[in-house]
Parts: C-alpha cells; structure tokens; sequence
C-alpha cells in the first residue's frame, strides 16, 4: 500500500468514525435530553427549536461527510481534476453555509428565549459564534480548492 493510499485510507476512516458520532447523537444524545427535559419540566417545549436546530447541522454534516469520502476516493483514483470533485466542493459549501444558518436560528432562539426567561445565554451564544467561525474558515478553505480547480476544468476543453 503506498503512501497516498494509505493516507486516504486514514482520512476515510476518520470520516467514517466521525459519521458514527454524529448518527449517535442524533439517535441517542438529542432524544435522551428531550426525554429528560420533559421529565424535568412538563408542558415546556422550548428544547424543541434547539433540537430542531442540532438536527438540522447533524444532517448538514453528514452530507459533508459523505462528499468528503467521495473527494477522497477520487483522489484515491487520480481523478480529482473531474466535474464530480467540483460539484462535492460545492455542494460541501452550501452544507456549511446551512449550518451557519442552524447556527444563527439557535443564537437568534437563544436570545429570544433569555428576554423571556431572565437566563444568561452568553455561554451558548458565544460558543455558536466560534462555530460560526470555525465554519467560515472552513468554507474559505474550499472557496481556495474550488478556484483552481474551476479554471482547470475550463481549460481542459481548449487543450483537447
């Protein structure tokens, strides 16, 4: 097995384990805290919109997921410099723009909910915010791949 087989072996392993953490918590986490919520408060719903909000990123990222595993076996085929590699990428790009707006949907409830509540949601609020980040730092990074490989795939059609 030589080196770039055995480096993408690694990273599709790693985004398979990862795959199995998000599907756990969205099938054992999310419904275990709803579950105890209802027990704790009976009659009050306002976990709902977060969970609402969790889902929606978890589906977001299992769709990155899935794209990545596709970019890293055309890599592992020499054919990154293909159409299909261009539209994982953005594809990839619209995911982590739709947990941005999972994100922004909490941070907005959030806020929201501590007017009503008296609660201090500068916690939660600042931890969205650096997963906003740390998503746009990710959606520049495949705005640089994207680019080249853009120009590339035009130009491909006028050397043939």
């Amino acid at each position: 097995m030589n080196v770039k087989l055995g480096s993408t072996f690694f990273l599709k392993v790693i985004a398979i384990l990862i795959g199995i953490a998000v599907l756990m918590l969205c099938v054992y986490w999310f419904p275990a805290a709803a579950r105890n919520d209802a027990i704790e408060r009976p009659g009050d719903y306002s976990l709902y919109p977060l969970l609402a909000c969790g889902y929606g990123i978890c589906i977001a990222f299992s769709v990155v997921l899935y794209q990545v595993f596709k970019l890293l076996t055309c890599i592992e085929k020499n054919n990154i410099f293909s159409e299909l590699s261009l539209q994982s990428l953005k594809l990839i790009k619209k995911c982590a723009f739709a947990v941005i707006f999972f994100i922004l949907l909490a941070i907005v409830y959030l806020r929201v909910l501590a007017q009503f509540t008296g609660d201090d949601s500068a916690g939660p609020i600042s931890l969205g915010l650096m997963g906003i980040l740390a998503t746009s730092v990710f959606i520049a990074l495949v705005n640089v791949l994207q680019k080249p490989l853009k120009s590339i795939l035009e130009e491909q059609p006028k050397n043939d």
